[in-house]
């Protein structure tokens, strides 16, 4: 029941990114560039997903006993900033402000069948499997020191 919940809440994420126009490339790199043909509606794209998840995760959540298909709520503890959150932060929006994709984005336009999509997306995919082994090897490392 899980998997059919987490493909349910998938779709309709695509769905919503198709229906605002954040599978177009041009819109997303069109929201990067600031001095030349600004494009704002990304902008009111997340500015819409805050108005939903905000009251959820402020009012609603504390109250709620469980989610209905597990067992917690799994919700970021972290708090501190370190060199992996800003590397990562970084190459995340290098790649992101080169090919107007992130990976809920990329995911839904391969809807497409746009040939350069599914290169990003390929690319994206082989970013986070190296990114996934530099951990392991970073974790081994600390510690076989330890």
């Amino acid at each position: 029941m899980n998997l059919v919940a987490a493909l349910g809440c998938g779709i309709l994420f695509g769905v919503g990114l198709a229906m605002s126009g954040m599978t177009d490339t041009e819109r997303v790199i069109g929201f990067f560039d600031v001095f030349g043909n600004w494009d704002p509606s990304l902008a009111f794209v997340m500015g819409g997903g805050l108005l939903i998840s905000l009251p959820f995760f402020q009012l609603l959540q504390p109250k709620l006993k469980g989610p209905v298909f597990g067992d917690v709520f799994r919700v970021p503890d972290r708090t501190d900033i370190d060199g992996r959150l800003i590397g990562g932060a970084a190459l995340f929006g290098i790649g992101w402000g080169l090919t107007g994709l992130c990976p809920g984005p990329a995911v839904a336009a391969l809807a497409h069948l746009d040939v350069d999509i599914i290169w990003a997306t390929l690319a994206m995919l082989a970013g986070m499997l190296a990114a996934d082994q530099i951990d392991r090897l970073l974790d081994a490392g600390k510690t076989s020191r330890a």
